[in-house]
């Protein structure tokens, strides 16, 4: 179903998570807001409707890379048949998890390009999410000297930052452990 009634998918989320808070016996409250304003990094993220965890069990939720939290966000996506265009356009959170996690990336590609510039090869990072891969993607997108690409497939898709005119083979990229990202 394509995000044209935000607020039919709101409650239709809210359905979701009722059942999943009730039959998990998690100790969660959530609050779903359509249209939040918008943050300055208006690039980084713009989705339509925001769920916002808080509870006693909202640790969890984040422990492991926020594996749970993803994974709530995945079946709630995926319950809603939303295309992959669309899956940006909500956001689950928690704690503040996700405005951490978007510093964090953008730290990370800064020092990913200054590696890239200091050694001319290329850097890869370990497997992520295409939003996460987005955010590197923006974060080094007026970077004159660099360019980056999205390699891999499936569960080991991954971004790789190249100096601006290298060829050849990109650097090998680490494997995912079972449940880190």
């Amino acid at each position: 179903m394509p995000i044209q009634d935000k607020i039919a998918t709101a409650k239709k989320i809210n359905e979701l998570l009722t059942g999943i808070v009730k039959y998990g016996d998690f100790r969660l409250k959530y609050r779903i807001t359509v249209d939040p304003p918008v943050p300055d990094n208006r690039d980084w993220e713009h989705p339509v409707i925001v769920v916002d965890f808080s509870g006693a069990d909202s640790p969890m939720l984040l422990e492991r890379g926020a594996e749970l939290l993803r994974s709530i966000e995945t079946v709630v996506i995926e319950s809603l048949h939303l295309g992959p265009e669309e899956h940006d356009r909500i956001a689950f959170d928690c704690m503040n998890y996700r405005a951490a996690r978007l510093e964090e990336l953008k730290l990370s590609a800064s020092v990913a390009a200054e590696k890239v510039r200091k050694s001319k090869m290329p850097y890869a990072f370990a497997p992520m999410s295409s939003r996460e891969r987005r955010v590197v993607h923006l974060a080094l997108r007026d970077e004159a000297d660099l360019r980056t690409e999205s390699e891999g497939e499936g569960p080991q898709r991954h971004l790789v930052v190249y100096p601006k005119d290298f060829k050849g083979k990109a650097a090998t990229v680490p494997m995912m452990r079972r449940g880190r990202r």
